[in-house]
């Protein structure tokens, strides 16, 4: 469906030939770069007609103010929402803006009819998450109804249309604070027509050990916001061994179980827009992954002659090269994986997507998902 496999002899002009396609379209829509060099094992977008049973979609995505113009161009006619990343807090319950102004993109979003997020996020001073920053804003009530009214003030000063909390490393113990405090903000912004989501980490079960985890109550946070957001990634990551870093057996035991405690018309499921580049051999708590864009990842296949494989139970692009005398293991994502998890949500009945993260575009993914889906626009 839409999708072809760049075969051993394959060319651009004998694709486009073969799939009765011009050569422009197949190299606009997968951004294919002069000489038009293609990989063996590449899966390439083929237009077609949208589906005439498409159900609509929620879509949005994290982006930070530093996202270059064209990319934030090009990616919003595909967006509901636009999720800005991030504004922190203090233990007094001020708020930290992004350390990039980030107006030109609220105003941009508005004039193309998206609506622009505020994310929150406990990041502290190093750039990681802060879970005693999480205990005081939902213990002390003080901080708590400061925190609140700063980000009223703060959505009404710039124009946000919604709030966003991201929130990881939550202790166990504040498991029913912190589900309390989603749930008294979401009372509190839906007064003034401002959309309040939660981003979950990706549980498979409510006793899910590990401080990823246990904090994060998907019945309670499910009732408390207006929407929750999968955060269905991260398996394959900067110091883990190298994997997908969504592969679909996993992603589908989250929804599995996500659909047992929260309404499916709630959640959003969240997709990566990146790869990692692993040197090898991989070695624990030394290995440091190198983070890529999906075109990235095609070119270094193309530049050192492999051929891209595919795994069918991760339903994940994947393959190894030499450099320097270091071999190199790469996953990344292709139309292949998004529409594996395109049709996870239709499985499940799902009503949106998430990426992370909207830095680098990645087009086929977004004419794939709108043959499959009809992309909500703000206030339909």
């Amino acid at each position: 469906m839409s999708i072809y496999v760049v075969k051993r002899g394959d060319s651009v002009d004998t694709i486009a030939e073969s799939q009765g396609i011009p050569v422009q379209s197949l190299i606009f829509d997968n951004q294919i770069g002069y000489p038009y060099r293609l990989a063996v094992g590449q899966a390439l977008y083929i237009r077609e007609n949208p589906s005439e049973e498409r159900m609509p979609l929620y879509v949005f995505g994290y982006a930070y103010p530093i996202i270059t113009p064209d990319n934030l161009e090009n990616t919003l006619p595909f967006l509901t929402d636009l999720y800005v990343f991030s504004y922190g807090f203090t233990m007094e319950g001020e708020l930290v803006p992004p350390m990039s102004p980030d107006d030109w993109m609220i105003e941009r979003a508005w004039q193309l009819g998206v609506r622009p997020i505020l994310t929150l996020t406990p990041l502290g001073p190093d750039g990681h998450f802060n879970n005693n920053l999480v205990s005081e804003a939902v213990h002390n009530m003080e901080v708590q109804q400061r925190l609140i009214w700063n980000l009223g003030l703060k959505m009404l000063e710039k124009g946000f249309g919604g709030l966003d909390f991201d929130f990881e490393y939550i202790m166990a113990e504040d498991r029913v604070a912190y589900a309390d405090f989603v749930r008294l903000t979401t009372q509190i912004m839906n007064r003034f027509g401002y959309q309040v989501t939660v981003a979950l980490a990706p549980k498979t079960s409510a006793t899910q050990a590990g401080l990823l985890y246990e904090g994060v109550d998907y019945a309670l946070l499910g009732e408390a916001a207006n929407r929750v957001f999968l955060m269905t990634y991260e398996w394959g990551y900067t110091f883990g061994p190298p994997m997908a870093v969504a592969p679909i057996n996993m992603v589908r035991k989250v929804v599995e179980y996500a659909v047992t405690a929260i309404p499916t018309e709630k959640i959003s499921l969240g997709i990566p827009n990146y790869g990692y580049d692993w040197p090898l051999p991989y070695e624990r708590g030394v290995t440091r992954a190198r983070t890529i864009n999906n075109l990235e990842a095609i070119q270094i296949a193309i530049d050192h002659g492999v051929e891209i494989q595919f795994d069918e139970v991760a339903m994940s692009p994947y393959f190894r090269y030499w450099q320097y005398g270091v071999q190199h293991e790469v996953w990344f994502e292709d139309v292949r994986s998004y529409k594996a998890k395109f049709d996870l949500i239709k499985e499940f009945g799902l009503t949106g997507a998430g990426y992370w993260q909207l830095m680098q575009f990645f087009r086929a993914n977004w004419l794939l998902l709108e043959q499959m889906f009809v992309i909500k626009k703000y206030g339909q």
